[in-house]
């Protein structure tokens, strides 16, 4: 065995602190395409185990020449054990700190997944949901936007009034994208206020007399692209924690080789629906 003492290494150079000559500042650089297991915690007492995709950026001033790109890493190492709405906005505060930068950027995805019990028997199972979280600090104003694709059930109206008997419906999918004005938001909040609007709910199990329910539920409440998208922005401008949002209804049609979708814009608290809302914009991760 070498007692020796070991020599310690020489100072080495942070090249990426050097100064650089060429005036151009750069609006984004940082890490993307990185998985990274946590824990999401939302309206339920136990937080669902999940890997959530991860984008992160910073800006950086002209007169530098690079970023640390090895702190992005750090930082979801140390810190994203556990992630919820109001966690995601101090993880982006603290990337702006430790980057030293004024301007910060994160983007993540991941599935997310409620524990749902049937409506009679009461059998549990988890259910899916494609979540999408967005932060950005700009000119030191911070803005959350929040992205969940919600599974659900419509029922076509006319389907319904011309036939004899049954009514064709179809899985269908809506996606609201809010811009928060308060992070005390939960997911779960979002997909109550879809699914309580569609033509029935969505289950990972069900029994016989949960089928029946569930069927019928639909078939009672039958509903448009158009009618599912108007209410459920309806829903949404009653949410003063949301400052505006998009919703997409699409519906994967049983009867037809396309699918039918409506998009409402919309800003809480208005009598009705702005149409002059702007569009939201998002970035693919």
């Amino acid at each position: 065995m070498n007692s020796m003492p070991q020599k310690m290494p020489a100072l080495m150079v942070d090249v990426q602190g050097l100064a650089d000559t060429r005036s151009i500042p750069i609006h984004e650089v940082g890490i993307r395409s990185i998985r990274h297991p946590l824990l999401f915690r939302d309206r339920e007492a136990t937080a669902q185990p999940t890997v959530a995709h991860f984008e992160m950026a910073v800006s950086l001033p002209a007169d530098k020449k690079g970023t640390h790109m090895s702190r992005f890493v750090a930082i979801l190492n140390e810190q994203v054990h556990e992630l919820s709405i109001a966690r995601f906005e101090e993880l982006l505060t603290l990337t702006a700190e430790r980057l030293e930068a004024k301007e910060a950027y994160i983007r993540s995805r991941m599935p997310f997944f409620v524990n749902k019990h049937a409506p009679i028997s009461g059998v549990a199972s988890l259910l899916d949901y494609d979540l999408s979280l967005e932060g950005q600090i700009e000119n030191g104003v911070v803005q959350i936007l929040v992205s969940i694709v919600v599974p659900v059930t419509s029922l076509c109206p006319c389907s319904k009034e011309i036939s004899e008997y049954g009514a064709h419906n179809q899985r269908s999918h809506v996606t609201v994208r809010a811009v928060l004005a308060d992070t005390s938001l939960h997911v779960r909040d979002i997909i109550d206020r879809v699914e309580a609007q569609a033509s029935s709910e969505l289950f990972g199990l069900l029994k016989r007399p949960d089928e029946k329910v569930v069927t019928e539920r639909a078939y009672d409440n039958p509903k448009f692209v158009e009618d599912m998208v108007r209410d459920v922005a309806a829903s949404l401008s009653a949410e003063p924690r949301i400052r505006r949002f998009e919703v997409v209804a699409e519906n994967f049609e049983s009867i037809h080789n396309h699918s039918a979708y409506a998009l409402v814009r919309g800003t809480p608290g208005a009598q009705r629906v702005p149409i002059q809302t702007p569009p939201i914009q998002t970035r693919p991760i």
